[in-house]
């Protein structure tokens, strides 16, 4: 053990130079605990998210190296071309499979990211059955049966059983840590774990501040001019259900509105979408770009966009919200009036919300905070407190330094 803080091994399929989703976020949590004293080791899989295709950069059965100051062994895995529930599956049980013979470096805590279930329960099992047991935790970011549930992807049978399933690992480990108090309430009441046993520790924005951010020139770069941009930013998949905005593209194109819809990221849905939008004047694609860039991009715009499909409630908190409420800019969230979302928009006070599938109220609401500049300031001003009050990254890593040295203690 390095002094007193305890040695970490962290697991997840996702890290850094993945640019968006899950991966900025454990790669900031190693950084910060290796530069406050902490011994981490970091084993993830092969760079690969959004696109859905390997890195090339990255080849071989196994790779290791540091990233700033973090040691990191990469192992290769399957990744699917097409991400249905069963190549997801595949995905983690392959990821799972190298971990139970990797070495772990004889950490004291083994943190372990959700997703990957699958992979997660692999490496729960290895640690039980181990000779150094180590305390085990799982930072879960998305909650895997009500995802199947309220996207429909699964039948009854499936979403029973996973629901099973999840309790079972969850249980299993020494603690667990939510990043929402929604989250929090499901685990206990829906999956039978001991309340004493979940933490919620928020997600922060793992865009760096920037003062020197030049708005007009990084419009003009774009070719925008005087017109609202309204800016989705981030993966693009089943979920976001971003036929909504192209509809409200159209919309837009057909009322001749001073309206620009701007769709930043990749994702599996974005080839199907980009062609749907075919034609439409005020839509526009832009693929995942640096984080230095996409920051500026992110601060250029008006108003900042979560999109979600009908019916989703409470299987995730979009990791977008952290940074948009951080670029002090006003946000629309198109998802149900009960979801996690929209309990997060309005604690926040950064933004309207509007009902999902509707993209005729989606442009009403933009035209709305395009009529009223104090509208759009006091939302912008509202979001970017709450990310510095509530959303610290400082906040975050003091919680989970302190909830890693109790899973030690735990042992």
């Amino acid at each position: 053990m390095l002094g007193s803080n305890p040695r970490v091994t962290i697991i997840g399929l996702n890290y850094a130079p993945e640019p968006t989703g899950i991966a900025p976020y454990t790669t900031r949590l190693a950084e910060r605990l290796v530069a406050s004293g902490y011994s981490v080791h970091v084993v993830t899989g092969y760079p690969h998210y959004p696109v859905w295709k390997r890195d090339p950069r990255y080849s071989g059965w196994q790779d290791d190296e540091s990233l700033n100051g973090v040691p990191i062994k990469r192992l290769r895995h399957f990744i699917p071309s097409s991400t249905t529930n069963l190549n997801r599956m595949h995905m983690e049980l392959s990821f799972g499979v190298r971990l139970i013979l990797a070495r772990w470096s004889s950490p004291d805590v083994i943190l372990m990211v959700s997703p990957s279930l699958f992979a997660s329960a692999l490496v729960l099992l290895r640690a039980k059955l181990g000779p150094s047991k180590p305390s085990t935790g799982v930072w879960i970011q998305d909650i895997y049966c009500r995802g199947l549930e309220e996207t429909g992807s699964g039948n009854s049978l499936q979403t029973k059983l996973m629901k099973k399933f999840e309790g079972i690992v969850f249980r299993s480990a020494t603690g667990v840590t939510v990043i929402h108090d929604r989250f929090r309430e499901f685990l206990i009441n829906e999956l039978g774990v001991t309340g004493n046993n979940i933490e919620v520790i928020r997600n922060w924005t793992h865009l760096r501040e920037s003062s020197h951010i030049d708005r007009l020139g990084t419009r003009r770069s774009r070719g925008w001019g005087t017109e609202t941009v309204v800016l989705h930013a981030g993966n693009m998949g089943v979920k976001q259900a971003l036929e909504n905005v192209v509809e409200a593209a159209r919309t837009a194109d057909a009322l001749g509105a001073k309206v620009k819809f701007v769709l930043l990221g990749g994702g599996n849905q974005r080839n199907k979408i980009q062609a749907m939008a075919k034609g439409i004047d005020r839509i526009e694609f832009i693929s995942p770009v640096p984080d230095e860039e996409f920051n500026a991009i992110l601060h250029s715009a008006d108003i900042l966009l979560v999109n979600e499909m009908p019916g989703l409630k409470e299987m995730a908190v979009p990791s977008k919200l952290t940074s948009y409420f951080s670029a002090g800019l006003p946000v629309i969230a198109a998802t149900e009036s009960n979801s996690t979302t929209a309990a997060e928009v309005l604690s926040s006070g950064g933004g309207l919300r509007v009902d999902p599938g509707q993209p005729e109220a989606l442009l009403e609401a933009v035209l709305k905070i395009t009529a009223d500049p104090a509208l759009s300031e006091a939302l912008g001003r509202a979001g970017q407190n709450y990310a510095r009050n509530v959303l610290s990254e400082e906040t975050a890593i003091i919680q989970y330094s302190a909830w890693l040295r109790e899973l030690a203690a735990a042992k």
